[in-house]
């Protein structure tokens, strides 16, 4: 069958991608040959010189059709339909000489159409591959894309054909080459993490080419990476990049998915981010971006969504999963016509089904090999961990990754939770995986703005979270630390709002969270009132202060280092404008250049002293006879904390950490030594007197870091501090102090 439409693509050479396979050898009715009947794996499309393989899991569908689209005259298109006679294991496939890199491509699924038991199949609906490997095309809202009749119950089947509204799968070829490409293999505990856009962080950036910004070659641009190995991190953890469309509300009200929570295509880089175009350009682009910042001694971590769709519920869009197998890809409530939904997004992936578990790990394995990603951040990482219905350690889906050769060697991080019951997991998961600890978040958040009567939660969170991850065998660097994330107000926000700001996002200010746990310091909003200002950048100095010399893995917001603001939007994912991409001129500006560098010199300090970036949980105890302690509280009067000292309320620590007790040995069993350091936290507002520990803890100190200087909080006192003497601490700052001249040394 061949049908012509109209096109409203842009006009790019396929070189004839389907020469004589079904142009000369049609018959003399006009039909091409059937294809031949090929392979049932690998599943998707792979080219192999000549031709290329298709193969497709369809479960209990009835008749699959591969149709192949070849640009036309005036702006039309040409639509081939192939039905693929062949199935193994519920795998359709066929071969088709002749098609090459640079097809377009689609199918056609056939089956029962019973939406009360869960069977969706339309075939005049076209529908992506899963394991496209590239996308080209936009999603377009038209009725037509929709499996029912809009406007009635999601039970009426709409036979009306969706092929000119929905993004085409690409061919592409096994050309990766990795044998020039180094990946940093940076250990877990000394990682830094710079959470980014692609787009956001480069759509205006001065420094780079206009045709470059907002996309992997502009990420992959000196200029953007000369920041990230200034600051001194060693991870960009990309929100998503798989091929994802925007949500139908957003489309009505004219607005689009920034974020790119919402996948559709779990093998291929997001077409909109590439300046390559989208017939296979964009997977090149992302390898040469992946080369790019692994030279710089930057590893590539991506935040993965496979927990849900870009379908959405019952009466989403049919652009791919639904039509192909409704009920062999998601999970389905009661009789089948609805999804139960762990996501608050519509439905949620069946990771029970093993043919499910397998495209997220051929997924997985892909990026890693293929692609030369060094990690993952999984979304909702709790709903996957699912068996039936609860949540289980034991799960197919973390028994799958723990053994896996490949996924198990590259870093692990989980969103511990979901929104379904018992969905929230942080310090469930098993080793292997870190987490995201937003207990950390808010006990930081919590001190900072004084909401805390007492430190014990707090002194848990800077010393690496060991009450949720020492007792199953994980270590310090399982807690991923961080105050922000694109999720939430910026640093920024944080302390200038106490109130969300979400109007812009179309829902009456109605999204968002409005636990911020945020203090606006006297006044809601932006102000020029010079006190309020200061205590502001203040408070900032010491949020990211305490980020960075926490135990465990730090993960910044991308511009928080600069004073990004989201004008108070704590839910900025339908803002695809200067709402939220960086505005670059912030970080030479004399207001917040300060903090980039403070940043900067953090990241380096704590890069620089093993006894910052701890592999194992302090004792609390001495490593060697007759040593110090490697971890002890201290209250302002300069005396180790107490029980009593635990639970009376206090807005002041001291922690110390001792370099002379590190039980970690180097590359050939020599022991580590480092200096010693005693961190203060002083929450309140009104100056205090902290009295520093004498001998043996210290002879006497240096200041390294004080966040009450507004010039260089990390400017030196020009003489040491005395053990025993007091130190005057200003409201609302932090000190850090390196000791000198300890009594007690290894022998």
């Amino acid at each position: 069958m061949t049908l012509e439409w109209e096109s409203t693509d842009s006009e790019v050479d396929v070189r004839g991608v389907l020469g004589e396979a079904l142009g000369e050898a049609r018959s003399g009715n006009g039909r091409p040959p059937p294809p031949w009947p090929g392979r049932r794996l690998p599943l998707g499309a792979r080219f192999d010189g000549a031709g290329t393989n298709f193969a497709l899991w369809a479960g209990d569908a009835d008749a699959v059709e591969l149709c192949l689209f070849e640009d036309g005259p005036d702006g039309t298109w040409r639509e081939t339909r192939l039905p693929l006679r062949e199935q193994t294991f519920r795998v359709w496939h066929g071969y088709v000489p002749g098609v090459r890199p640079g097809q377009r491509y689609g199918y056609r699924v056939h089956g029962r159409w019973e939406p009360e038991r869960g069977a969706r199949w339309n075939p005049a609906k076209l529908l992506l591959d899963p394991y496209a490997r590239a996308v080209d095309g936009e999603f377009r809202l038209d009725d037509a894309v929709f499996g029912h009749v809009r406007g009635g119950p999601d039970t009426v089947r709409d036979d009306r054909d969706s092929a000119a509204f929905v993004p085409k799968s690409v061919v592409v070829a096994d050309d990766a080459d990795w044998s020039h490409d180094r990946r940093p293999k940076i250990p877990w505990a000394e990682s830094v993490i710079y959470e980014l856009h692609v787009k956001g962080f480069t759509a205006r950036h001065p420094r780079i080419p206009e045709r470059l910004r907002g996309t992997y070659a502009g990420l992959a641009h000196p200029a953007a990476i000369d920041h990230l190995v200034r600051l001194g991190v060693t991870a960009v953890e990309l929100l998503p990049v798989h091929q994802f469309v925007s949500e139908e509300h957003l489309l009505r009200g004219g607005r689009t998915n920034h974020w790119g929570y919402n996948t559709v295509g779990f093998f291929a880089p997001h077409a909109a981010y590439a300046s390559a175009g989208g017939r296979g350009g964009q997977v090149h682009e992302f390898r040469d971006m992946v080369h790019a910042l692994h030279a710089a001694g930057i590893e590539v971590i991506l935040d993965v969504v496979y927990n849900h769709t870009g379908e959405g519920g019952p009466s989403g869009p049919t652009l791919c999963f639904r039509g192909i197998d409704n009920g062999g890809y998601y999970r389905l409530a009661g009789a089948g016509r609805h999804y139960t939904d762990y996501t608050g997004c519509g439905n949620t992936l069946n990771v029970v089904q093993p043919h499910v578990l397998q495209l997220i790990t051929d997924s997985l394995r892909y990026w890693v090999i293929e692609m030369g990603v060094d990690g993952f951040r999984f979304d909702l990482a709790a709903a996957l961990a699912r068996s039936m219905h609860d949540v289980d350690k034991l799960s197919s889906f973390l028994t799958v990754i723990a053994q896996d050769p490949v996924l198990s060697r590259v870093k692990l991080i989980a969103e511990p939770w979901d929104l379904g019951a018992g969905g929230y997991q942080v310090g469930a998961f098993p080793p292997l995986w870190t987490e995201w600890n937003d207990q950390y978040r808010d006990a930081v958040r919590d001190f900072w703005r004084g909401a805390r009567p007492d430190v014990r939660g707090l002194a848990y969170r800077l010393s690496g979270s060991s009450d949720l991850y020492q007792r199953d065998g994980r270590n310090p660097y399982a807690s991923i630390n961080f105050v922000t994330a694109h999720d939430g107000f910026t640093m920024r926000d944080l302390v200038t709002y106490e109130r969300k700001r979400n109007e812009a996002n179309g829902e009456d200010n109605r999204d968002g969270t409005d636990n911020n746990r945020s203090w606006n310091h006297g006044y809601e909003g932006e102000t020029t009132d010079p006190n309020v200002v200061s205590l502001r950048k203040r408070q900032i100095r010491n949020l990211m202060t305490t980020l960075l010399l926490s135990t465990g893995v730090p993960m910044i917001t991308s511009g928080d280092e600069m004073g990004r603001t989201q004008a108070g939007n704590n839910n900025a994912y339908c803002q695809d404008n200067e709402l939220s991409w960086l505005d670059w001129s912030a970080l030479d500006s004399p207001e917040w250049r300060p903090l980039v560098e403070l940043t900067a010199r953090l990241i380096h300090l704590r890069r620089a002293h093993p006894v910052l970036c701890r592999r194992a949980f302090y004792s609390g105890q001495p490593v060697a006879p007759d040593g110090l302690r490697d971890l002890a509280w201290f209250t302002p009067a300069g005396r180790e904390m107490t029980r009593r000292d635990w639970f009376a309320p206090t807005a002041t620590l001291g922690m110390y950490l001792s370099g002379l007790d590190i039980d970690r040995r180097g590359p050939r069993g020599e022991r580590i030594v480092d200096d010693s350091f005693l961190f203060v936290l002083h929450a309140s507002s009104q100056p205090m007197r902290f009295t520093l520990p004498d001998e043996p803890w210290a002879h006497s100190y240096e200041v390294v870091l004080d966040t009450a200087l507004e010039g260089d909080p990390m400017a030196r006192y020009s003489e040491p501090v005395a053990g025993g003497s007091g130190l005057r601490l200003a409201g609302r700052s932090a000190m850090l102090l390196r000791v000198e001249h300890a009594v007690w040394a290894p022998t």
